[in-house]
């Protein structure tokens, strides 16, 4: 009896997926930090620039893409 081997499935780690946003040119957005709570304190500014996303670091891509799984397939 032959046994075939599967291999496991990719799941999306789904909190991933909630935190970060894939652009139309394949890029990942994320919200900036600091935005939960005491917002008293912070300057009118600052809360303005912490409403826009940015570009995650090149050094944490890798980690995320990989987290993300087949929703995140270049090519």
């Amino acid at each position: 009896m032959e046994r075939s081997i599967t291999v496991p499935k990719m799941k999306t780690h789904k909190s991933t997926a909630k935190r970060f946003k894939i652009t139309g040119k394949r890029k990942l957005r994320r919200l900036k930090q600091k935005r939960s709570h005491l917002r008293r304190k912070k300057s009118k500014r600052s809360k303005r620039q912490m409403r826009q996303d940015v570009e995650v670091a090149p050094v944490d891509v890798k980690r995320i893409e990989r987290l993300l799984g087949k929703r995140f397939r270049r090519g």
